[in-house]
């Protein structure tokens, strides 16, 4: 799957050497990364080398040192087994690092997505309850997981304007939608010239100060949780 490559990017410039050191030499699976790895070195795993929510019918499991993926999960039809699947192809001993998005940072409230209508499932971290009906609590999403120890586990908003936050009703749906329409239609009819794009970034600030959503993570910001999960003993691969 090739979606929010620029994500992965983002990430990978605030992990630093260590972090990159630590969970990238070894063998590595990366899920859904596009033309865009974690690091040049890990195997890809993308649509065209088959479906992400079966992915034990293409790889035999117990093989990577770290299976890594960044903002796959949320596209898959079910989370739990999919994740299953991922963390059967882990080692003893290796490592699952993975990011999804925050559900009220990215979604913002709104269900389905106004960002990315292929999203299937939302992520919160420690929070009982949620708004959206597809939710997942993470840290228990990842402790149900068999010999599954948690080395960190952190929302990562670099970057994110929390001001720009702020209810989202049908009025705010609506502007979106305008928005997303006017500047389609703007880049068909115009191209992409500097006054068009001048012009189309003037009319989403006045939409924006009359309630249109912000998707702050088209710019450089995070909206997001990561999460390390070391596989501490053997395990079998999940049933079919």
């Amino acid at each position: 799957m090739t979606i929010l490559v620029t994500e992965a990017r983002k990430t990978n410039a605030i992990r630093g050497d260590a972090f990159m050191e630590r969970h990238f030499s070894g063998l590595v699976l990366d899920i859904g990364c596009g033309d865009d790895p974690v690091v040049p070195h890990a195997r890809r795993f993308d649509r065209q080398d088959g479906d992400a929510n079966r992915i034990l019918d293409h790889l035999a499991p117990a093989q990577f040192d770290c299976v890594h993926s960044s903002h796959c999960l949320e596209h898959m039809s079910d989370v739990p087994a999919a994740l299953a699947q991922w963390w059967a192809l882990v080692k003893p001993g290796g490592v699952l690092v993975l990011v999804v998005p925050h559900e009220d940072l990215y979604e913002q409230g709104v269900w389905p997505s106004l960002f990315n209508s292929d999203h299937k499932a939302s992520f919160r971290l420690d929070s009982p309850a949620s708004w959206s009906p597809v939710s997942h609590e993470l840290r228990a999403l990842l402790s149900a997981l068999p010999d599954a120890a948690i080395e960190e586990i952190a929302v990562q908003d670099h970057g994110y304007d929390h001001g720009l936050r702020r209810p989202i009703g049908a009025w705010g749906r609506g502007l979106y939608a305008l928005g997303s329409w006017r500047s389609a239609v703007m880049r068909r009819l115009f191209g992409g010239g500097a006054a068009v794009g001048w012009a189309d970034r003037l009319l989403t600030r006045l939409e924006q100060g009359l309630g249109r959503p912000v998707a702050q993570t088209d710019g450089a910001a995070l909206a997001q949780i990561q999460a390390v999960v070391r596989k501490t003993a053997a395990s079998g691969p999940p049933a079919a």
